[in-house]
């Protein structure tokens, strides 16, 4: 390799102090823009789906008499 490889400033999810290459350096910056993307990002709110608290959380997989198979 003739890369000269230099320790990273601030890139977040690496290291302090680690040595990365250019690619590498790279590869963390596009992780970091997708997740403060993704965290950006409102869910969009559910249409038909059940009122107050989500009946499935207790394991109950029937609602109104009706089963549902995920």
């Amino acid at each position: 390799m003739s890369e000269k490889i230099e320790p990273t400033a601030a890139i977040e999810g690496a290291a302090p102090g680690a040595a990365l290459s250019p690619a590498a350096q790279r590869a963390l910056e596009e992780a970091a823009a997708r997740r403060k993307a993704a965290t950006a990002a409102p869910a969009p709110a559910e249409k038909g789906g059940p009122s107050g608290p989500e009946p499935t959380r207790y394991g109950d997989w029937e609602r109104k008499g009706r089963a549902v198979d995920f």
